[in-house]
């Protein structure tokens, strides 16, 4: 038997060191080529480790959260035969997967598919035995799932990094026809003492420092306005009533990005990117929209390229394959940057309104908030119209109120007339 030790591969683009944001074994684990070790943290983007060797895991070189040299000892592996005994570094990285940069919040585990498997597979069994305070790792978005479907998240085995319960695990829990089980009852007002410690590492310390540069670096200020939607989606009624079934469903995101791209013909200022240290303001003719989409990680900000060269159906199609490859961890570097403004939503928990983060280097990010019925005033006459806030955030060091202001009219008069979206 001989040891195979594997360091800290160099990422590339002169990093020097990097954060090990992740585990997925453990000593004593037994390991396959191929199989995803470690996730280790960029300026830049996530990053899988994978073994180039089969063996058992003897040691670990560090600890979630901590900062690593390159070239210094990530792992050491018992395997067959004399082992690695120049201890060369890792295979090349692969699975890179871009950080969320700051946004408000917004509806984006990413592992691609080129990745190994990890050592545990969606989990299977009757139920999981916690303790009935102890909070299963899962994100929002699985919370909902959950509650949707009548589970437990505590009766149901985690397959993702630390025991998270991912969708899948909902999928095959009710597989099992578990769904109805019974779990013991807390007392309603029992009193509690417990507290809870979570490290701020990997996506999450990432995501916190972005917001935080962003505060810190932009003059943010916020322009919120209703706007009455009700002609558009009777409009987007029809046209999935009568092309959904060819083309796909509509939602109102399409519309959205097909109001930004009219609206930033007359408003290019919003359109752009701004280094404040090389004080140069770049306006850019290509709508590159960022779609804010909530992932079991964290935030992540998929983009939309050339939206100004896209139909409705399009747009929907290359948002909706954005986000699942988002959500499913196979979205690309380059899938992931690049945007030049940047649209964030919650749909149904959008409230009434949000202030938005700017994600910096852009000087606009457009929020919506959730279509509520309200009775309004029109000609004279209470009636019943869909109504739809904007809160968006510009940076009040090249934005202009006035300009911000305009630009969100202008976005409500192409709203409330569809027919002007498509008017040229």
């Amino acid at each position: 038997m001989g040891t195979h030790v594997i360091k800290m591969p160099d990422i590339g683009e002169g990093i020097a060191e990097v954060e090990l944001s992740q585990w997925h074994v453990k000593v004593g684990d037994l390991v396959v080529e191929d199989q995803v070790l470690a996730d280790v943290m960029t300026d830049k983007a996530m990053v899988d480790i994978p073994s180039p060797v089969h063996g058992k895991v003897i040691a670990l070189g560090g600890q979630p959260g901590e900062v690593m040299a390159v070239g210094s000892v990530l792992i050491s592996i018992e395997v067959e035969g004399a082992g690695n005994l120049k201890e060369s570094a890792a295979p090349t990285p692969v699975a890179v997967k871009e950080p969320a940069a700051p946004k408000a919040e917004a509806v984006v585990e990413t592992k691609p598919a080129a990745a190994a498997p990890r050592s545990a597979a969606v989990c299977q069994g009757p139920m999981v035995a916690r303790e009935l305070n102890e909070r299963p790792l899962a994100s929002p978005a699985v919370r909902k799932h959950a509650l949707d479907l009548g589970i437990q998240l505590r009766l149901v085995r985690g397959s993702g990094p630390a025991g998270r319960v991912l969708h899948e695990d909902l999928d095959a829990y009710l597989a099992q026809g578990q769904s109805n089980a019974q779990a013991p009852v807390a007392a309603a007002y029992a009193q509690r003492n417990d507290e809870e410690q979570i490290q701020v590492i990997g996506m999450r310390r990432k995501i916190a420092q972005r917001m935080q540069d962003a505060t810190q670096r932009a003059a943010h200020f916020s322009y919120v306005e209703e706007i009455d939607v009700t002609a558009i989606e009777e409009l987007r009624a029809h046209l999935n009533e009568k092309h959904g079934a060819s083309r796909g469903k509509l939602t109102l995101l399409p519309f959205l990005v097909r109001a930004l791209v009219v609206a930033l013909r007359d408003f290019p200022q919003m359109n752009a990117r701004y280094d404040d240290e090389a004080q140069v303001i770049t306006r850019l003719g290509a709508v590159h929209v960022g779609v804010a989409t909530q992932s079991d990680v964290g935030l992540m900000v998929p983009v939309v390229r050339h939206a100004e060269a896209r139909s409705l159906w399009d747009s929907a199609a290359e948002i909706s394959r954005l986000a699942n490859a988002a959500r499913n961890g196979k979205a690309s570097r380059d899938e992931l940057s690049g945007s030049s403004i940047t649209l964030t939503s919650l749909g149904a928990l959008g409230g009434i309104v949000s202030t938005p983060v700017l994600n910096l280097p852009e000087v606009a990010i457009v929020g919506v908030n959730k279509i509520v019925e309200r009775p309004m005033v029109v000609k004279g006459q209470v009636v019943i119209r869909k109504m739809m806030n904007l809160s968006s955030s510009f940076d009040h060091r090249v934005v202009d109120g006035m300009d911000a202001a305009l630009f969100i009219q202008a976005i409500r008069g192409l709203l409330e007339q569809p027919a002007t979206l498509f008017v040229e």
